[in-house]
């Protein structure tokens, strides 16, 4: 019997999305086939240099191995990694992590963008625009194809206003407010909160030593979600979280672009459904008359997959800087 042919080794692409709720990762032929993807829900860390590089490599490694085990990529040529956090804290990793990934994989060209950028080109593609990028946190990014302009992402304690944290703080303040016998309590929200996380004196010392506060924070805005419909202050948390998403996404969209910029929200946070998306959608359409609400095409990985392929082919038409999205100079000696 002949003996089934093995698939010849290809070229490929690596993609990286490093959030505040974990790390995704895909490796991808540059014939354009599905990407294979693994995900970890460990936060990589940040410290007094920033992103960690050297934390984001050793959960890289066994991941990208894995994948590499599973696909016909017999070398990732180009990567992309979209970092929350990079245009402020992303000096170590510009730094240190091409020259770690040329080492490790062989890695000849690195692009590392902020997390909006990819989420951008996971929702939009190239195009006039503007994308909410919705999850732990909350930042808007736009262009009109010559620059980037990008509101909030400042992080939970200084913004990200409208974010799943935010949200899920908001929404925790007022279960608390009603355990105290404060005005601006919810009685719904305080159930909510002593089923997810015990009782309220308990809270501050589950919360406030963790690394990922953040995503902790995050994970009670479904429950503001489903207390909405019936709840007047969870409904008002989730209005007054669709203002100020609008806010950013105004502060970022061309008014003069052509064609008509498209707008689109992405993120984890559309998993919250009506509750938040009628009020968004009508803020939207209230203050962007001029601009065209459109679906995401994908999300913050895809996006880290499109710019990849793009980049190797030599077709990326969106806005490079040194700060939203920056190329690395080719590593010496990388394949």
């Amino acid at each position: 019997m002949t003996s089934p042919a093995v698939p010849e080794p290809s070229p490929g692409v690596l993609a990286v999305d490093s959030g505040g709720s974990g790390l995704r990762v895909a490796l991808a032929t540059t014939d354009g086939g599905a990407p294979a993807v693994r995900s970890s829900r460990s936060p990589v860390r940040t410290g007094a240099r920033g992103i960690d590089p050297e934390h984001l490599m050793a959960q890289l490694l066994p991941m990208v191995r894995s994948l590499a085990a599973e696909t016909r990529v017999s070398r990732p040529v180009t990567a992309v990694v979209g970092a929350a956090g990079l245009a402020t804290l992303g000096g170590a990793l510009r730094a240190e992590l091409p020259g770690a990934l040329a080492r490790e994989f062989g890695v000849g060209t690195t692009a590392l963008a902020a997390d909006a950028v990819t989420a951008y080109a996971g929702a939009l593609g190239t195009g006039p625009g503007a994308v909410l990028a919705a999850g732990t946190g909350l930042i808007a990014i736009g262009t009109d194809l010559t620059s980037w302009q990008r509101a909030d992402g400042w992080g939970h304690l200084l913004g990200d206003c409208g974010g799943g944290a935010w949200i899920g703080r908001a929404g925790l303040e007022a279960a608390l407010r009603a355990h105290d016998g404060r005005p601006g309590g919810s009685a719904a929200l305080l159930a909510g909160a002593e089923e997810q996380f015990g009782p309220m004196p308990g809270l501050p010392g589950l919360l406030y030593p963790r690394p990922d506060r953040a995503a902790v924070l995050a994970s009670f805005a479904p429950r503001v979600a489903a207390c909405a419909p019936a709840d007047r202050v969870a409904a008002d948390i989730l209005r007054a979280a669709a203002r100020h998403m609008a806010d950013s996404a105004v502060a970022v969209c061309p008014p003069d672009a052509e064609p008509r910029p498209r707008v689109a929200v992405t993120g984890g946070l559309v998993k919250l459904g009506d509750p938040l998306l009628v009020p968004l959608a009508e803020e939207l359409a209230r203050r962007l008359p001029y601009a065209r609400r459109v679906a995401a095409a994908g999300d913050p990985l895809d996006g880290a997959v499109r710019i990849a392929l793009a980049l190797t082919a030599g077709t990326l038409g969106l806005p490079v800087d040194g700060a939203m999205l920056c190329v690395a100079p080719r590593v010496n000696g990388a394949s």
